[in-house]
């Protein structure tokens, strides 16, 4: 999906993704109809992908900031990247 927002290009083919709720429970990937994807763009912006099987919805993206970003990435169960390839730093210790 593409979709020009305030001027910027996000795009889900030319990102990479980070983190997303998308996963097997037997039956099929979607949760409720709807997925959330975290991506992160070349120039380092991050994004969420909105998706939806519910008629009268539509997939859609949001960007999002930086801390906005990290707390969707501990908040979606599964991880394509570790914290540190997606935000360029480790976690802080406890």
């Amino acid at each position: 999906m593409e979709q020009i927002i305030n001027g910027l290009k996000y795009d889900t083919e030319a990102a990479a993704l980070v983190a997303s709720d998308r996963w097997w429970d037997g039956h099929n990937f979607e949760r409720n109809g709807r997925n959330t994807y975290l991506y992160r763009t070349k120039a380092g912006r991050f994004f969420l992908h909105h998706t939806t099987l519910w008629q009268g919805e539509r997939d859609r993206i949001e960007p999002v900031g930086l801390e906005e970003a990290k707390q969707y990435y501990e908040d979606l169960p599964e991880h394509e990247m570790s914290y540190a390839e997606a935000f360029g730093e480790e976690p802080e210790e406890a």
